[in-house]
């Protein structure tokens, strides 16, 4: 039997080889993409690294082998790319983003728009963002939301992107993909449901209960506790309001004390909902493609191809360009069964070189790459 150490050092051996060649292939990508950079031919040739990797697996004698061999260059070529996609930043190649880098937002005389009714917890987060004065109006759906600012009727809106107990609002996601509309703030505001009724309204004296499904949800420990019908509204203010309306003692919403003090409820419990940290996260739309000059978040969405390996490869963008990735969510794609679209939130700024770098990559290897805002 050969000694261990033997085969260890003709391991060491081919090892040297392989890291000679792989500079030497390094060196002939930079000539590759100085060729690029003069004639402006796009970096990434999807048909060339597929006949590539057909060629390199047909020179391989085992089938297991070729799997290794495929992984091995899929590896190389990725790595050639982004050397290049470095060389074309370098060069001054860069591209122009279509946003405007601004000091600070226009506030002062802005117009916002938030989904709900007066004392939702969306007025509550865009007060806390925009100020008490702030001029507002509300709708009754985020879609309406979306394109009071898409129609200029607004110059923002706050909106409910994610609940940290019920988790993502996947329709305002599928809504940022669709409009036009970009992200240029955020808002996180500690979320504590009430029990509310008519002032003098007794526990004993509740029959029914109104609220959103996933306050009711998040409530569900407090309720269990009672024999009372539960029913869902599309708002927690709308259900605040319609106890207020109709006068009955034998009715209580759960919302927010916010809501109790604009509707004239009386506080019947505090803090129903089971998580003492709960909170939710609020995102500031607007349709200018502008970001503040000190935006430390970058929110894209995109598609890739329905290949093996085709997000693994997306990724590793951020990677490369040591950017780190905080937040990575799915949708389905309307009209396409089984294909979806990923929303990624990263650290960074559309000023910064290494961004610039990643974003370059994503455009070209991507599907319907969109940067959602810089916030």
């Amino acid at each position: 039997m050969t000694d261990l150490m033997v085969l260890r050092g003709r391991l060491d051996e081919i090892d040297e080889k392989i890291v000679s060649l792989y500079e030497q292939r390094m060196d002939v990508c930079k000539e590759v993409a100085e060729y690029k950079i003069s004639t402006g031919k796009k970096v990434f040739d999807r048909q060339r690294e597929n006949e590539k990797l057909a060629k390199v697996k047909s020179l391989t004698h085992d089938d297991f082998y070729a799997k290794g061999v495929e992984e091995l260059f899929e590896q190389i070529m990725s790595f050639s790319r982004k050397l290049q996609y470095r060389m074309l930043s370098e060069s001054g190649v860069q591209g122009r983003l279509p946003f405007i880098g601004v000091d600070a937002l226009e506030t002062e005389k802005a117009r916002v728009v938030f989904q709900g009714a007066d004392g939702a917890y969306s007025q509550a987060a865009m007060m806390k963002y925009f100020g008490d004065e702030v001029r507002s109006f509300h709708v009754d759906t985020f879609r309406e939301a979306m394109e009071a600012i898409d129609e200029g009727a607004a110059d923002f809106a706050v909106l409910p992107i994610e609940n940290s107990t019920a988790g993502i609002v996947s329709e305002n996601y599928d809504l940022l993909a669709e409009f036009e509309n970009y992200v240029v703030g955020e808002q996180i505001i500690r979320i504590e449901h009430c029990l509310l009724g008519l002032p003098g309204t007794k526990l004993e004296d509740v029959k029914t209960v109104y609220s959103h499904p996933q306050s009711l949800m998040q409530s569900a420990r407090f309720l269990s506790e009672h024999d009372w019908q539960q029913v869902s509204m599309q708002n927690n203010a709308f259900a605040a309001q319609k106890v207020a309306k109709d006068g009955r003692r034998d009715q209580a919403a759960i919302a927010s004390e916010h809501a109790a003090k604009i509707y004239g409820l009386e506080v019947l419990k505090k803090g129903v909902n089971m998580d003492d940290s709960n909170s939710t996260r609020f995102i500031i739309v607007t349709n200018q493609r502008i970001f503040r000059k000190d935006a430390g978040k970058i929110s894209i969405c995109f598609e890739v191809p329905h290949e093996s390996g085709s997000l693994y490869h997306v990724l590793s963008h951020f990677i490369y360009n040591d950017l780190n990735m905080t937040r990575i969510e799915s949708r389905p794609i309307p009209e396409r069964s089984w294909e979806y679209r990923f929303f990624v939130d990263f650290e960074g700024n559309l000023a910064q070189a290494s961004v610039k770098n990643a974003l370059r990559g994503l455009r070209e290897e991507a599907i319907n790459l969109r940067i959602l805002g810089n916030y």
